[in-house]
């Protein structure tokens, strides 16, 4: 197993970004004492983003994916987004939606062997991670066939007074009304009769998130979706979010 650490000029983003991959490129073999290589062959691949004020350090830094992700054989994409909840901003040179949903995916894929198919390619993330996954998932659903999030951040659009306006948009309001929103991206997935992903959401039952997540995950069966939910007696911390890596690795089609 190899931790690489990236930087490439992104176009999305209109400058170098860095990123760590995990990628699977030997096993330990116990009986001969040596590392083997591992078969020519294209691997499952998790984009995994970080949170609010966090960057692309912390989810190895944090958790132990690195050693979850060798035992599963799975390849780890773990980019910065500084604080832009993955989407794109108002300033220009900040497309973080078509980096995520897209550019990204297909830059990693043409540096190392990654698979192609929908169903090998997952996204998942924490709290803003969380509602970036969300919601780049579904508006990218061509792409990734599971979603995971964890204490999603995906209040933002419940309350579009002006005082919750924390300086992502011109007008929350009209923002709302677009596939910024979860919601309105989900409805547009449906229209369209585009593929569902599946979806995994989770919370600690001392989070603050813990009532909007319940509210989404709800909307998602009642529109028919495959979800399964999570949650443990945790506030909004690693504690949990390192356990809940663990159970999504074993959720997903590995």
């Amino acid at each position: 197993m190899a931790l690489i650490q990236v930087n490439y000029l992104s176009k999305a983003l209109y400058r170098e970004v860095p990123l760590n991959v995990i990628l699977p490129v030997d096993r330990f073999d116990s009986d001969s004492n040596i590392y083997l290589n591992r078969d020519e062959r294209k691997y499952k691949t998790l984009y995994l983003l970080h949170g609010l004020l966090g960057n692309y350090t912390d989810w190895v830094s944090r958790t132990r994916i690195q050693e979850w992700a060798e035992e599963k054989d799975l390849a780890v994409v773990m980019p910065s987004g500084d604080n832009s909840f993955y989407f794109r901003s108002r300033t220009p040179w900040n497309d973080y939606g078509e980096f995520i949903g897209d550019e990204l995916v297909r830059i990693t894929r043409s540096m190392f062997p990654l698979s192609d198919k929908r169903e090998d390619t997952f996204i998942a993330g924490l709290s803003m991670g969380g509602y970036g996954a969300i919601r780049n998932g579904i508006v990218h659903s061509e792409t990734f066939g599971n979603i995971a999030g964890f204490s999603s951040a995906i209040h933002l659009f419940e309350d579009t007074s002006e005082e919750a306006n924390i300086g992502l948009f011109d007008n929350i309001e009209e923002a709302s009304k677009t596939d910024l929103n979860p919601k309105v991206a989900l409805e547009d997935m449906l229209r369209e009769k585009r593929t569902a992903p599946k979806f995994y959401l989770s919370c600690g039952r001392q989070d603050d998130f813990l009532k909007v997540n319940e509210d989404f995950r709800d909307l998602l069966l009642e529109k028919g979706m495959d979800v399964t939910w999570d949650e443990e007696d945790f506030g909004h911390e690693w504690d949990f979010w390192n356990s809940q890596i663990r159970k999504v690795l074993d959720w997903l089609p590995l």
